[in-house]
């Protein structure tokens, strides 16, 4: 098994990508963060490495995705209520970010989400308690 996982995300402006997260309310790890890359603490064992375009590239030999016009992913972060969902949607919007379609209401879950300063997209979930998926 797993024991944690860090996704590692190319940004094209490192100062202003961790001003974005901090107006979110997340915290950077200062152990994994110098001015190559910020380690994003998204929860218990739940990374994002933010790395500038050029480090980004020496993990690589392949094309780098522009986010902003290309899908690289979708990165789906389970939170603890409805509210939770939207008030993180509300917040990246104020801080320069963009909504990622309209929220779903899917019974079971609620679902919203954005694209951050370089686009990538980021989905919210909240699981509704006792509601079970439709067949």
């Amino acid at each position: 098994m797993v024991t944690q996982i860090f996704v590692n995300l190319a940004v094209a402006d490192l100062p202003r990508s961790k001003a974005f997260w901090q107006k979110l309310g997340f915290a950077f790890d200062p152990k994994f963060t110098n001015d190559e890359g910020a380690c994003l603490v998204l929860g218990e064992r739940i990374y994002a490495m933010l790395l500038v375009e050029r480090f980004f590239r020496t993990f690589t030999s392949k094309t780098l995705v522009d986010a902003t016009r290309s899908v690289e992913g979708l990165y789906a972060l389970e939170v603890e209520s409805r509210a939770r969902v939207d008030e993180l949607v509300r917040l990246a919007v104020a801080a320069g970010g963009k909504a990622h379609r309209d929220p779903q209401d899917h019974g079971f879950m609620y679902a919203h989400g954005f694209e951050d300063l370089d686009g990538h997209i980021w989905e919210l979930l909240a699981m509704i308690p006792g509601a079970e998926p439709k067949a």
